[in-house]
């Protein structure tokens, strides 16, 4: 064992998981206590996620050491996707945002973060506490922040009715929504809702977005009402769309009278369709660019943030109007070919004019065989006048042509050991 390091785990999340030979097994997700009555908190292990997006338990006794922003283990990782167990605790989903007691004089603090250490035995114990005292009052004042031994707390088994997120978003920053999506679908409901509440709707969007219908469905249903309505504005209309088909008649009119009518009025077009049709499958919102648009700000429009890597490949040309159903539909023109012209060029001179549209009632085969059969990674639809709806993306197609659980189980592996980042069956 490496010099024992005193280790805070708000800081571990993320960090790489190495094995002696120096190939990446995972990233650290998550730290397990387990709380005992009368004796030290005892460290049980680590999720790791690993190739897949599978999270696998790492016990402590696995690791050789935390340091230098790395874990390193022995090299062997049982690929069994972790459950946890009643008598365990995850740090970063659980404890963080917790409020417990000072037991010298009963105040009441709020965990920002947590240390591990390992003791002579090569044991690793929680040991150390960083705490905010609780101010009362609504707008009070953030109050005091210091480090305490762990013993010098109690309460950590009390269950608030309302416990904060904001520590354990901090540890997780940065990370994806896909990313995040997989933290909080392994999360209690209780702590799920918590964690919703606490994200921007911009954010909360994109991840229920990448979470399956159920536990969207569980989510939304937390919500205000005004707040559901004001995150589905901003989800993708077809996500939207697939999201409040799950709902009650009642609630999803509800829900679209609260939201503004432009977006409301593209989900209920979205509605209008069959689940594994070209209509239900497409966005309403693609690249859509006149003929005489110059390329510079095409690749203006499909360099946002906020747009998926099949909605940016290709621009969508028609005639005004632009929003769906805009004028007629003329073609398409892919990123790469805007890449090799110049700016200034205008989209109408190199434009594909020989794409196929498909109709809103075309089955999910249809769509599939088409983007198969063209090498696309979106297709068109049109109406029976010419006019552009929407857009099918080959990420649409995949999550309808794949089991209704591949979220839950990404890899699809049941026994395995990892040595490196390349999984072995046994």
């Amino acid at each position: 064992m490496a010099a024992a390091n005193r280790v805070f785990v708000a800081r571990m999340a993320g960090l790489a998981v190495f094995d002696p030979l120096g190939d990446q097994v995972g990233r650290v997700r998550d730290v397990i206590v387990m709380f005992r009555p009368g004796k030290p908190t005892r460290v049980v292990g680590m999720v790791v996620e690993v190739v897949g997006r599978r999270r696998v338990f790492l016990p402590m006794t696995r690791v050789t050491s935390i340091d230098a922003g790395q874990v390193i283990t022995t090299g062997l990782v049982n690929m069994r996707r972790f459950e946890q167990r009643p008598t365990e605790t995850l740090v970063l989903g659980e404890l963080l945002d917790r409020t417990v007691t000072l037991k010298d004089d009963g105040s009441q603090v709020t965990i920002e973060d947590v240390a591990i250490q390992p003791n002579r035995t090569r044991e690793w114990r929680l040991c150390r506490a960083y705490v905010r005292r609780v101010r009362p009052g609504r707008f009070a004042r953030r109050g005091e922040a210091f480090v305490v031994d762990i013993d010098a707390l109690e309460g950590f088994g009390i269950v608030e009715e309302r416990q904060g997120a904001a520590n354990l978003l901090a540890a997780f920053d940065g990370m994806k929504a896909a990313d995040l999506a997989e933290v909080i679908h392994e999360l209690a409901p209780k702590r799920r809702h918590e964690v919703a509440s606490a994200l921007t709707d911009d954010r909360l969007a994109d991840v229920l977005e990448e979470l399956p219908e159920e536990i969207q469905v569980e989510i939304l249903n937390e919500l205000e009402s005004g707040r559901a309505a004001d995150v589905l504005e901003v989800m993708q209309p077809d996500d939207a769309a697939d999201l409040l088909s799950e709902l009650p008649l009642e609630q999803r009119d509800q829900l679209l009278e609260l939201m503004e009518k432009d977006e409301a009025d593209d989900v209920r077009r979205l509605l209008a369709y069959g689940d594994d049709t070209a209509g239900g499958l497409m966005t309403s919102e693609p690249v859509v660019l006149p003929p005489d648009a110059a390329i510079a700000e095409a690749l203006a429009r499909v360099r946002r943030a906020e747009l998926s890597s099949a909605l940016a490949a290709a621009v969508f040309v028609c005639r005004p109007p632009l929003e769906a159903p805009t004028g007629k539909f003329l073609g398409m023109v892919h990123i790469q070919r805007m890449l090799r012209e110049p700016p200034s060029q205008l989209l109408g001179r190199i434009v594909d004019k020989d794409v196929k549209s498909l109709r809103a009632d075309a089955t999910l085969e249809q769509v599939a065989r088409h983007l198969a059969h063209y090498n696309l990674v979106s297709v068109p639809v049109t109406d029976e006048l010419g006019r552009l709806i929407g857009a099918v993306t080959v990420d649409d197609v995949l999550d309808h042509l794949l089991p209704e659980d591949w979220r839950e189980d990404p890899a699809d592996l049941r026994d395995v050991t990892m040595t490196g980042e390349i999984p072995r069956v046994l």
